[in-house]
């Protein structure tokens, strides 16, 4: 018997985490058209471009433009990531398209927290404390928690799952000082560690932790065992995902230059409809808008399904084919 659940909640990242990682350039005319038909998808959560230094990522120099660019639907909650007060204060400028939600993002490694964000993990502390006081000042609420490198680290190895324990018990312990109340936490697998056994002991160990909080996964499909991880996941409940549509991207300081990142969102759509779980995506939709991307960047992308074809696609066409015989 397992806890399946009837409905998952996909956090569509492809525009963001893509787009940082392209080697390009990607005219911002099309990444603002990628996110528009992103949005006609029926998938309900967004995240449309980083704002942060462009000379750490170039790819994201744009990001203004593709904001004041993009056409937004009403079901859909637009949203951006940044790591920085100043990155902040450019994504409030758009509050009128963007959710703008607060989160204190912690790291599991040492050595990629200074990696990714030039700074130890003690010295991030700090910035985050900055950063929590801004979004209160800001009244931006502090609703989430996420541990990169929770899976394990291209630089360190293995990651335990005490010191992913350790670094969210930070985040959230921050959060309760300035007040706020933390209703979700992401585990983020930065650089493809995850297997289905890693994720079954830190998801249970992070449930045993907090019961009360939401969990998200955000799954990386370096080594190919994004899909599977999420396949545990699913029948342990968890029902709330990130995933990155043809499966873009990937993080330029993971250490693995070309690397595969996020989970393909098809692919997650197609094993969730496989285990008749609901995720209010049309898949044959968001398999043409993952064709798209592969146009737009000009290279073949990770997602085999973009190749094969849906299930159902497969079904129908031999179902014509029985009538006609």
């Amino acid at each position: 018997m397992t806890d399946t659940p009837t409905f998952v909640h996909i956090r569509e990242e492809g525009p963001r985490e893509g787009f940082q990682i392209e080697p390009g350039p990607i005219a911002t005319a099309d990444k603002i058209a990628l996110i528009d038909a992103l949005s006609d998808t029926g998938l309900t959560h967004l995240q449309t471009v980083s704002f942060v230094n462009p000379k750490a990522v170039p790819g994201w120099a744009d990001a203004e433009a593709v904001v004041a660019g993009m056409k937004t639907k009403p079901s859909v909650d637009y949203t951006a990531l940044w790591f920085s007060e100043s990155g902040l204060q450019r994504a409030l400028a758009f509050r009128d398209k963007l959710h703008v939600a607060g989160a204190l993002i912690v790291c599991a490694s040492e050595t990629f927290s200074k990696v990714n964000l030039n700074r130890s993990m003690a010295e991030h502390m700090a910035v985050m404390r900055q950063q929590a006081a801004a979004l209160k000042a800001n009244g931006v609420p502090v609703q989430r928690v996420g541990v990169m490198a929770a899976f394990g680290c291209n630089y360190a190895g293995d990651v335990a799952v005490r010191q992913v324990l350790a670094a969210a018990s930070d985040a959230l312990a921050l959060a309760e000082e300035v007040g706020e109340t933390v209703t979700e936490i992401t585990l983020a697998d930065s650089m493809g560690w995850c297997t289905p056994a890693r994720t079954e002991a830190l998801v249970g160990a992070v449930r045993s932790a907090w019961p009360g909080l939401n969990l998200i996964l955000h799954l990386h499909d370096t080594r190919g065992m994004g899909v599977a991880s999420a396949h545990a996941a699913l029948k342990m409940g968890v029902d709330r995902f990130d995933s990155t549509v043809a499966g873009l991207g990937g993080c330029p300081f993971a250490g693995r230059p070309g690397a595969t990142g996020n989970i393909a969102t098809e692919e997650l759509v197609l094993l969730c409809q496989e285990m008749g779980i609901e995720t209010g995506v049309d898949l044959e939709a968001l398999i043409e808008v993952g064709r798209m991307a592969e146009r737009l960047v000009g290279h073949p992308l990770p997602s085999t399904l973009l190749r094969a074809g849906s299930f159902s696609a497969c079904r129908e066409r031999a179902h014509t084919a029985a009538l006609a015989a």
